[in-house]
C-alpha cells in the first residue's frame, strides 16, 4: 500500500510560543497538512473533485519539545477504516538527533463533496493508497 509518506520542514519563528517552543496547536496544523499532502499526492482529480475528509478526531502524545530552526521529519500514514471513517497515524521526529516530538492519531469521516454527508469508503477510494 501507498500508505506511508513523509517529508521535512523547518521550525519557523510563526511557530513559536511565549516559551520559545512550538505551540501545541501548530502540531495539529502540520497533522491537516501532512493529510492533505498525503491524499493529494496520491488522489486523481476526477474522484477528488466527488469527496473530502473532514476531521473528527484528534489525539497527540508529545513527548519532547521542538525549537525555532529544528529541521523536523513528519511521517504520516493511513490505519484502519470503517465505513466512513479512517484513521492516520503521524509522527515527527527531530532530523538531527532523531528524537521522536509527537506521535498522534487522527480519525478522519468521508463526505460526499455535494452533499456534505458521510458518504462510505469503497474500492474507489481504497485503491488510492495501494
Amino acid at each position: 500500500m501507498k500508505n506511508n509518506f513523509e517529508f521535512s520542514f523547518t521550525v519557523l519563528p510563526e511557530h513559536l510560543d511565549a516559551l520559545q517552543h512550538v505551540n501545541n496547536v501548530v502540531y495539529v496544523q502540520w497533522m491537516q497538512d501532512a493529510a492533505s499532502k498525503h491524499w493529494g499526492s496520491l488522489v486523481s482529480e476526477e474522484l477528488n473533485e466527488k469527496i473530502l475528509w473532514v476531521a473528527r478526531r484528534h489525539e497527540i502524545d508529545y513527548l519532547s519539545q521542538s525549537f525555532l530552526n529544528d529541521e523536523l521529519i513528519m511521517k504520516t500514514w493511513i490505519g484502519n477504516h470503517t465505513a466512513v471513517t479512517s484513521e492516520r497515524h503521524y509522527e515527527i521526529v527531530r532530523k538531527n538527533d532523531n528524537r521522536k516530538i509527537i506521535t498522534a492519531k487522527s480519525v478522519w469521516v468521508l463526505l460526499d463533496k455535494k452533499t456534505f454527508k458521510p458518504r462510505r469508503i469503497d474500492d474507489e477510494v481504497l485503491n488510492v493508497f495501494k
